[in-house]
């Protein structure tokens, strides 16, 4: 946890921005028997590292989450209690494992609300075919910031039918009833404005595999984050996930251009663009600042006035 928090804070000096969360693990991390006591930890944890991290960082506010366990499990209060309760303000989000409907989470929601945690994201791990099937209720519920897809969980639920190869980090993007669950909660996700995130890979010594798969997850079924279980995956996600430099500059260029035309249609390079197509170009610089590829300093002066002092929203800058 200590090593993840240092990460976080080494990224945001070199790139200007929070390109990572940090999630402390109260589910897979809490020896067995020992639930108590670990989420006792992760609260020490959690608040040390905030304390550092605003310290450190000053501008910049860190992105620190908290896996609790499943809301059937016999910690799951226990860790709302300790941890919310005691780091409420502090706290990013809190991811619930193994939800299945709407219904989980209004039962999450309505134990953050008692703990004193009414304003806390919930960040949503789908993990079997029943879930999935929900992808879209889910996606809808108001407190949903996050859907991520648990690959081995949701595997292993099928008894068999499905091979281990499927959890590979090549298998994952081949086996029919894997890549159909990853399309249904991205497409979820994107319906209803939340954030899709992709699953793990296990082979975490080998960065290659990494940055194919995160580059399979981005460009081939449209997730926009991705998990890591190592330090040493974070930098071939971000890579992945990153706009390129090249289409960084198009969408500068296409900006410019829209905002001279007073967002009309306008021809670049050969191509109409219009206001669908400057929507796109204007998201594609938010996750350029986002990812730190990006600082408003390097903007044209005509387009800084746009994104200072905080990134606004394209349908308010282009209302008529």
């Amino acid at each position: 946890m200590r090593k993840s928090l240092a990460l976080q804070a080494e990224l945001i000096e070199e790139f200007g921005a929070c390109v990572m969360d940090v999630t402390l693990d109260c589910e897979d991390g809490a020896p067995a028997g020992q639930e108590l006591e670990h989420a006792n930890l992760v609260l020490k944890v959690l608040l040390a590292g905030i304390e550092s991290a605003r310290s450190a960082i000053k501008s910049i506010v860190p992105r620190i989450g908290v896996r609790v366990h499943a809301i059937d499990h016999a910690a799951f209060a226990d860790d709302v209690r300790i941890i919310v309760g005691g780091a409420a303000n502090a706290i990013a989000y809190v991811m619930i494992p193994k939800v299945e409907n709407a219904a989980d989470v209004d039962a999450a929601a309505k134990a953050l609300d008692a703990a004193g945690g009414a304003k806390l994201p919930i960040h949503v791990l789908i993990e079997s075919s029943a879930a999935v099937s929900k992808a879209f209720e889910i996606a809808a519920h108001p407190r949903v910031q996050s859907i991520s897809f648990g690959l081995m969980d949701f595997v292993s639920s099928h008894g068999g039918a499905i091979p281990a190869s499927a959890m590979s980090a090549e298998g994952q993007f081949t086996h029919p009833l894997v890549t159909r669950a990853k399309l249904e909660i991205a497409a979820a996700c994107h319906a209803h404005g939340k954030v899709p995130s992709h699953c793990v890979v296990t082979e975490f010594a080998d960065t290659a595999k990494m940055q194919t798969a995160a580059t399979q997850a981005s460009q081939e079924l449209g997730y926009t984050r991705m998990w890591s279980i190592h330090p040493s995956q974070v930098r071939p996600i971000l890579e992945a996930m990153s706009p390129k430099l090249q289409d960084i500059a198009a969408a500068t260029d296409i900006i410019a251009l829209g905002a001279d035309n007073h967002w009309a249609p306008a021809s670049f390079n050969g191509h109409l663009h219009d206001r669908a197509s400057y929507r796109y170009y204007w998201q594609l610089l938010e996750r350029a600042f986002s990812t730190g590829r990006l600082r408003t300093a390097e903007l044209p002066a005509a387009l800084r006035a746009f994104f200072e002092p905080a990134l606004p929203d394209f349908a308010k800058a282009t209302a008529s």
